[in-house]
Formats: structure tokens, sequence, C-alpha cells
């Protein structure tokens, strides 16, 4: 059953998003060589705390970390522990908060060390990334579920980029999985009807060989790999449909770190 939310639901679910936004700006700049995962998930927890929050994610189905910290080939579900980020990696780091019963979740790919990022790196994140505000822009009374994920799709592909096919956005609200499943691919028009009041973690996530396939780390049970080892990007934004349009309520006065251009 997908759930719609209210305009004051909407408002509170909007307080949650703030803490993450925040959260994800602390963490950007503290991502840096040297820095482990550990310490940033430690970060983050006292960070959400301290604002009257909870980590969504530690202990659910137990995952015993506050944030989901994924270097490199790891697309999704890393737990943060002992590695130090090194010169040349790229992180992406999950979020969720709840925040009086309501729960918020927004996901960032950060190029950690000094200077630019290589051309293929940026052009990896700048293709996830755009994949994640042209599936937004779907998110319109009337327009169907497919058609956020045939936006990410086409946006993924004509940059010779892979979307990966076995891990998919979701409906969040009261608990972190609600319905629907959000697909990255597939062709447009087809599915739930979309209606205002629906609220949807949208999340692409892609691989720069243009694999589609993952594998789980049989150690830990959590952490997602792609196939072939290939590098990866996650971007994620909670959105709301509503009368006038897409509304995304994981920023802060208007921002949030997912926003900016890689």
């Amino acid at each position: 059953m997908i759930l719609r939310k209210s305009r004051r639901e909407l408002e509170r679910m909007a307080a949650a998003g703030s803490v993450v936004a925040r959260t994800l700006a602390l963490l950007r700049e503290r991502a840096r060589p040297g820095v482990t995962t550990g310490e940033l998930d430690r970060a983050a927890e006292e960070f959400i705390r301290d604002q009257g929050g909870v980590p969504t994610f530690k202990g659910y189905h137990g995952f015993p970390a506050s944030i989901c910290a994924s270097p490199n080939d790891m697309v999704v579900h890393g737990i943060p522990g002992s590695y130090a980020l090194q010169q040349g990696d790229v992180l992406s780091v999950d979020v969720g908060v709840t925040l009086r019963g309501w729960v918020a979740d927004s996901g960032y790919t950060f190029w950690v060390g000094e200077g630019e990022p290589p051309e293929e790196v940026r052009r990896l994140l700048t293709a996830c990334r755009a994949s994640l505000f042209a599936a937004v822009e779907q998110c319109v009374d009337g327009r169907h579920l497919s058609d956020l994920g045939h936006a990410v799709q086409t946006r993924v592909e004509a940059d010779g980029f892979g979307v990966i096919r076995s891990l998919v956005g979701h409906g969040v609200g009261r608990r972190m999985h609600e319905d629907p499943q959000i697909p990255n691919y597939g062709p447009p028009g087809r599915g739930q009807v979309l209606r205002p009041g629906m609220t949807l973690a949208v999340e692409p996530m892609i691989t720069a060989s243009g694999v589609t396939d993952v594998q789980l780390d049989p150690d830990d049970g959590w952490s997602i790999y792609s196939a072939d080892h290939s590098l990866t990007a996650h971007y994620e934004h909670t959105v709301a449909v509503t009368d006038d349009g897409p509304l995304i309520l994981t920023r802060h006065d208007g921002w949030s770190p997912v926003d900016d251009e890689v």
C-alpha cells in the first residue's frame, strides 16, 4: 500500500530531511585522506543525535552503523570501520534520519582528496547526479512510476555508463522502506500513477564500465559491489509529489550537497 502524506506530514519529513542534509554537509567536510569511515560514522551519529534525531540505519535488520559508507567499486550498504580514505577515492555516503517518527533519506558520492577529480570520475559523478534530477523532474501528479526509471536510464546510458538493475529506490515516510519500489530503468508510462502526497526516495546507482549486475560480500552480508569491480556512483534525495510539482525534502534552507555541481 502506498501511503500519501498530508502537508503537515510533509513538513515533518522535511524537518528530518534538514538534519540529513546538514549531516551530509558535515561529512563532506570531514571526508579527507587518512580519515576512516568509522570516524565519519561516529561524527554523523553524534550530530544526528544532537539535533534530536535518530540514525535510521543503526540496527535496521541488524545493520551495525549509523551511515552507509561505500568506497570505489562498492555501490551501497558499506559498513563503516577501519578503512582509511585515500587520495582519489570515490565514496558513496548514505544517511537516514528519523525525527519525531518521520524518516528522510539521502545519499551523496564524494571525491576524496586534493584538486579536481580526473575527467572519467567527474563524468561518472556528473551523469549519476544529473540522472537523479532527471528522475526528480518526473515526480509530478499524473506521471507514472516507470517515468522515473526511464529518465535515469536514458541520462546514464547516453554517457556510456550502466544502471544497476537489482537495486531500487523506494517509498519512505513513517518507515525507511515503504511502497513502492522504484527501478532505475525501463520504458516510460507504466506502473503506478503518481499522486500528491506520495514520498519517494529516488536513488540512481550506476557503474563506470556499464555493467548492470552486482555481487554481495559473503563475509559481512551487507556490502554490495559492482560485479566487475568497476567504479560506482550513487546519489539520492527524498522527494514529495505535490500539487505544485516535485518537492525535495532532504534540503536545509533550500540546499543540500547533493544539489552542487560535480
